[in-house]
């Protein structure tokens, strides 16, 4: 088989959602590679409060980016850990 995406290769290392916007940052690794960032999906919720399917982040609204700004720190700092586990 040509090579391509493998979803079983691809590792969620730590992710943040925002409550008030579903958007999700998230450091992802794929096949043991250098650990990245990726924006999105959003999780948005149901009436019922449990989660709908995910959908793409699409544009970023001002919330958004407030949100991003906020935590900023502890997604640089993430992306750092995974980056050199030994310092």
């Amino acid at each position: 088989m040509a090579g391509g995406f493998d979803p079983s290769k691809d590792k969620v290392l730590q992710s943040w959602r925002s409550e008030e916007t579903g958007l999700v940052v998230a450091i992802h690794s794929y096949d043991g590679g250098e650990a990245k960032l990726q924006i999105g999906p959003r999780m948005l919720k149901k009436k019922d409060g449990s989660d709908r399917a995910p959908v793409k982040a699409g544009r970023l609204t001002i919330e958004d980016v407030q949100w991003i700004y906020d935590n900023i720190d502890d997604i640089k700092d993430g992306l750092e850990e995974h980056n050199n586990p030994m310092d």
